[in-house]
C-alpha cells in the first residue's frame, strides 16, 4: 500500500513538474505564431482549445456537468465573468512575450499571490497575519521600485496579476474542475473569437492559410498548448499535497525569468533587480510564514492526539494518526501563505491554476500563462 501510495506520488511530481515546465516554456512558443498579431492568436487558442477540449471530454464522456451547469443561472453568470477575465489576461500575456516584455510578465506571476492577499484583505475583509502584511507591504514597495526603474507602473505584471487574481476568485465561487471549467469558458469564449477570425479574413488580414500549412498547423496547435500542461496538472493535483504543488508552481515564472534574460536578452538595469529582490523578499516571508504556521498546528494536533489516546493504545477509533492530519495543516498552511495552487487553470500564455487562500477568507485562481 505503501510502495503503491509512493508510486502514485512519484507518478504526481512528474507531471506536477511537466505541467509547470510547460508553462514556464510557453513564451518560447508564442513568437513562432508571428507574423500573426496577439489578438488573432488569442483568437485561435479561443476557438482551438474547444477543440481539443470537447474531444478530450467525449473521450471520457464527461457530459454530465454540462446539463447541470445550464441549470444555474448564477453560475453560468460567473462563467462568462471567468471567460471575459482569462481573455484579458491571455491577450496581454501573448502581446508581452511578442512584444519583448518577458520578464515584465513573469513579474505578474511572482506577485500574483501577494495581489491576491491584498485583494482578499480589501474584498473580503481577511485577516492578515503581521508577517503577511509584512510580505503585502514589501511587494508594494517593490512595484514602486519597478515604477522608477521602468519610468512607468509596471502595468504588464499588475495588469497580469489582477487579471490572474480576480479570475481565481471568480473560479473559486464556481468550483468546476479544470477540464470543464476551460471546456465551459471556451464555449462562451468561442463565438466572438469566431467571428473575430472570420471578419479578419473578410478583410485578406488573417494569417492562418496565407503563411502556409506549417503556420496554420501551429495555430491550431494552440489547443493542445492550452490543454496539455492542464491535463498533466489534473493528475498532479490529485496525487501530490497542495504544499508541494504551492511550491512547484514558482517553476513557470522562475523559468520565464530566465528565458527573458539569457533566450530573449532583456535589459535589467539594477533598478529592476532591486525590485525583483523585494519581490522574492515578500515571496519567502510568506513562505516562512506559512512553514512556521503548519509547524505550529502540527505540533497543537499531535499533542491533541496523544492526550487523547488511551494509555497503552496506539491508536483512539475515528482519530487519525498524528501525521494525516499534521500533514493536511501543512496544505492548509501553505494554502493560507498565498503558495499554493489548485487543480486546474489557464491564465496568462500558458495554462496552469493557483489557488490561494487568504487567513481568513478564500480566493482561488484557475490559469497561468
Amino acid at each position: 500500500m505503501a510502495g503503491k501510495s509512493r508510486g502514485e506520488q512519484h507518478i504526481g511530481l512528474l507531471n506536477g513538474f511537466a505541467a509547470y515546465g510547460m508553462w514556464g516554456l510557453v513564451p518560447l512558443f508564442w513568437p513562432l505564431l508571428k507574423p500573426a498579431g496577439a489578438i488573432e492568436i488569442l483568437a485561435h487558442r479561443m476557438v482551438w482549445s474547444l477543440a481539443v477540449v470537447g474531444v478530450l471530454l467525449l473521450v471520457m464522456r464527461r457530459w454530465a456537468w454540462a446539463g447541470e451547469l445550464v441549470r444555474q443561472p448564477r453560475k453560468l453568470a460567473l462563467i462568462t465573468v471567468a471567460a471575459a477575465v482569462i481573455t484579458v489576461n491571455w491577450g496581454v500575456y501573448i502581446w508581452a512575450v511578442n512584444s519583448g516584455h518577458v520578464v515584465e510578465a513573469s513579474l505578474g506571476y511572482f506577485i500574483n499571490p501577494l495581489v491576491t492577499i491584498a485583494m482578499g484583505v480589501l474584498l473580503l475583509k481577511e485577516r492578515l497575519r503581521p508577517v503577511q502584511w509584512a510580505a503585502v507591504g514589501v511587494g508594494a514597495a517593490a512595484v514602486l521600485v519597478l515604477t522608477i526603474g521602468y519610468g512607468r507602473p509596471p502595468w504588464i505584471s499588475l495588469c497580469l496579476a489582477f487579471s490572474f487574481a480576480t479570475y481565481g476568485l471568480v473560479k473559486k465561487k464556481v468550483n468546476l474542475g479544470g477540464l470543464e471549467s476551460l471546456a465551459a469558458e471556451s464555449t462562451i469564449q468561442f463565438l466572438p473569437a469566431l467571428a473575430y477570425l472570420v471578419w479578419l479574413g473578410s478583410r485578406g488580414d488573417a494569417t492562418f492559410a496565407a503563411q502556409g500549412p506549417g503556420h496554420g498547423a501551429l495555430l491550431a496547435a494552440t489547443g493542445v498548448v492550452t490543454a496539455i500542461p492542464l491535463i498533466c496538472f489534473g493528475a498532479a493535483a490529485i496525487r501530490v499535497p497542495l504544499s508541494t504543488l504551492g511550491l512547484l508552481q514558482y517553476m513557470a515564472p522562475v523559468f520565464q525569468f530566465l528565458l527573458g534574460i539569457f533566450y530573449f536578452h532583456e535589459a535589467m538595469p539594477a533598478e529592476r533587480w532591486a525590485g525583483f529582490a523585494l519581490v522574492w523578499l515578500a515571496l519567502s516571508l510568506l513562505t516562512f510564514d506559512a512553514l512556521r504556521n503548519a509547524r505550529r498546528g502540527a505540533r497543537v494536533l499531535r499533542e491533541s492526539a496523544l492526550a487523547a489516546k488511551p494509555q497503552g493504545l496506539s491508536e483512539v477509533q475515528g482519530l487519525p494518526e498524528v501525521q494525516g492530519p499534521a500533514a493536511e495543516v501543512t496544505e492548509i498552511a501553505a494554502v493560507a501563505a498565498g503558495t499554493a495552487t489548485e487543480a486546474a487553470g489557464i491564465a496568462a500564455g500558458t495554462v496552469g491554476s493557483a489557488g490561494t487562500v487568504g487567513s481568513a477568507g478564500r480566493t482561488g485562481a484557475h490559469g497561468t500563462s
